[in-house]
């Protein structure tokens, strides 16, 4: 069923089925309870997820019987985490639509094909090179004229995957450190900020978006994003503009996130924001939406996915949201004490290294 067909909107009551377990189901499953409308988790592994669904479901991605059995139960389906099976979606499509459709999947699993189609849609994106194989790199450096990160094409996420290489005498030891698999070789980029775009595109391709936050990373993992993120007018409008070709040209439904590198007010205009990466799918810099908008970035999602009308996406309060890695959310009554503090624990029950149990949100009154 193409995405494109003209579903009507699923009335409250209505299951959606949501692939995958985590933190993120979770949210979705829990604004989906606000519209009245129940989620159905299907993911291989129960997780936080499975505590606040209306059914579970444990499953295999390459089980299509119990794919089968579990469309039958469900009015559409989305998705938490972009390295769903793409045979597993197009198996479902078959009952029922699958928002957003396989595209997106296709495009955001394989960082070479996300990079060669950004490109082509006239977009920029870092210089970058494929890599087969350990003497693919040196012809890469050569071309960028200076250091640059080899990142696998598939399954690499929070600085996963990737290995920093400044000349290619560091190539053995970059490509044996993300297991000698297939990759792309980024030129590394000197930039001013990281912020993201997170725009949501209903089932009749209406377009709204919410502010876009600046990003802070540590050790590859999101630590803060912050609303306003301090950039021109102008600049926020083009990113708008890039979030908003990529999920035309994706026929995209849902929210979609677009995370992009902010190079400063001398760069010229066209070029001043280049595209990271995207991700199919609600993100943890969209978190703070939860309080700081009337309609969250879950709600909008779940909304597109049911193709209802979109909710305001209009933020009233300045926001900074942390993440919680690890112990750190072990000491939950602190922030839970703190005055003008939104807390968000996972249910998750080891707190690993590297590992997100949560996060928070500080309020205060819109500034700009």
């Amino acid at each position: 069923m193409p995405d494109t067909a003209p579903y009507a909107p699923l009335p409250p009551g209505s299951t959606i089925g949501i692939l995958g377990s985590g933190q993120l189901g979770r949210m979705l499953a829990l604004a989906a309870a606000r519209l009245g409308l129940k989620t159905h988790i299907y993911c291989e592994e129960s997780g936080p997820a499975f505590d606040v669904a209306t059914r579970t479901t444990k499953g295999t991605f390459a089980d299509n019987a119990a794919l089968d059995a579990f469309a039958a139960e469900v009015a559409a389906v989305t998705y938490e985490f972009e390295n769903v099976p793409i045979a597993a979606a197009e198996q479902l499509a078959k009952h029922v639509p699958v928002r957003p459709g396989a595209k997106a999947l296709a495009v955001s699993q394989d960082r070479l094909t996300e990079k060669q189609f950004i490109a082509g849609l006239g977009i920029p994106v870092a210089p970058f090179h494929a890599v087969a194989t350990v003497d693919d790199i040196a012809p890469g450096l050569a071309a960028f004229a200076g250091p640059a990160i080899l990142k696998t094409r598939r399954f690499g996420y929070d600085g996963k995957g990737q290995s920093g290489v400044r000349c290619a005498e560091d190539a053995p030891a970059a490509w044996r450190e993300i297991g000698m698999r297939a990759a792309v070789l980024e030129k590394r980029i000197v930039f001013a900020l990281e912020i993201s775009t997170l725009v949501v595109r209903a089932a009749d391709g209406t377009l709204a978006f919410y502010d876009c936050p600046a990003n802070t990373h540590e050790g590859g993992i999101l630590r803060r994003s912050v609303v306003p993120s301090g950039l021109q007018p102008a600049d926020l409008g083009r990113a708008r503009e890039i979030a908003a070709a990529i999920a035309e040209a994706l026929g995209y439904v849902g929210v979609l996130a677009v995370e992009m590198f902010y190079l400063g007010p001398d760069v010229p205009p066209p070029a001043r924001l280049m595209v990271n990466e995207i991700a199919p799918r609600v993100h943890n810099s969209g978190h703070w939406t939860i309080e700081a908008c009337s309609i969250s970035q879950f709600e909008n999602h779940m909304r597109a996915v049911a193709a209802w009308p979109l909710g305001s996406t209009e933020r009233h309060s300045d926001a900074e949201m942390v993440n919680l890695i690890g112990k750190q959310a072990l000491d939950w009554l602190r922030p839970a004490a703190e005055p003008g503090t939104c807390l968000h624990l996972y249910g998750k029950r080891e707190a690993r290294d590297g590992r997100k149990m949560g996060h928070l949100t500080r309020l205060r009154p819109k500034s700009g």
